[in-house]
């Protein structure tokens, strides 16, 4: 399990994280293209989705790239001032149904990667809220794994997304000088950004045209060489530094 500390001479260690792997064909290339050409070092998996096994085989060639379970239960839109959902797995409402789901996403996670997922969330941050949340917990407890935004070892940040509060589009949250900033910002310690890129051109979704702007930028070499020279190392949940930051980093030391 990783262990972080926030003092202010520890390492910069950032984790940078794809939701939604396996949501379609694009989704997956788009995840692909910036693990290999870019900066990302994870991403989750959502086990329903009709790309998921392809997912899991990419990730099972890549023993670095830490893969997590990102559990769906709905689909929710803000309209008219309020949020409305608009798709739902499960009913919220019902706590032991909301357990079933929950472990039955975890056992279809192991069955398609033959393994625990290596960190836990949730589409749409579900899992901060009513019944999901202590059971949530209790996974995350006993695998011995980080849930987003529950953990004293791994702190989260979900500043990179292109939309606002309302999900309104907020195109320039995704820009190459917006990502360097943030990078300016990065505290000590292990941080985890969450991400959504994917090549997507016909996906039915609120977030479709901000998936391809995030390939771009993920992949931007100002980006990865902003990395390299503020020292920030790229890790996962499995705690295995990014081969070409852990290099540029020991070389500068």
């Amino acid at each position: 399990m990783l262990n972080s500390s926030s003092s202010p001479d520890s390492p910069k260690r950032l984790i940078f994280n794809a939701d939604d792997f396996g949501l379609s064909p694009a989704t997956n290339q788009g995840i692909v293209q910036c693990r290999q050409q870019g900066i990302l070092t994870s991403a989750s998996l959502m086990v329903r989705a009709p790309a998921a096994a392809a997912a899991a085989r990419y990730a099972a060639d890549d023993p670095s790239f830490s893969l997590g379970l990102h559990v769906e239960l709905g689909e929710w839109e803000y309209r008219a001032s309020k949020w409305v959902q608009t798709a739902q797995v499960v009913p919220l409402d019902h706590s032991m149904t909301v357990r079933d789901e929950i472990y039955r996403q975890v056992d279809a996670f192991i069955k398609l990667t033959g393994k625990n997922p290596t960190h836990l969330d949730s589409h749409q941050h579900v899992h901060r809220h009513g019944s999901v949340k202590p059971v949530m917990r209790e996974l995350a407890d006993t695998m011995g794994v980080v849930l987003r935004g529950d953990s004293a070892a791994v702190r989260f940040w979900g500043a990179f997304f292109g939309l606002n509060e309302h999900l309104q589009p907020k195109p320039e949250n995704l820009s190459v000088a917006n990502l360097l900033k943030l990078l300016d910002q990065l505290p000590p310690g292990i941080t985890e950004m969450s991400c959504h890129p994917g090549l997507d051109t016909a996906l039915k979704s609120g977030y479709d045209a901000q998936r391809l702007q995030e390939v771009a930028t993920l992949c931007d070499p100002r980006i990865l060489q902003a990395i390299r020279d503020k020292g920030i190392l790229l890790v996962s949940f499995v705690s295995e530094p990014h081969n070409r930051v852990a290099a540029a980093g020991a070389q500068s030391a």
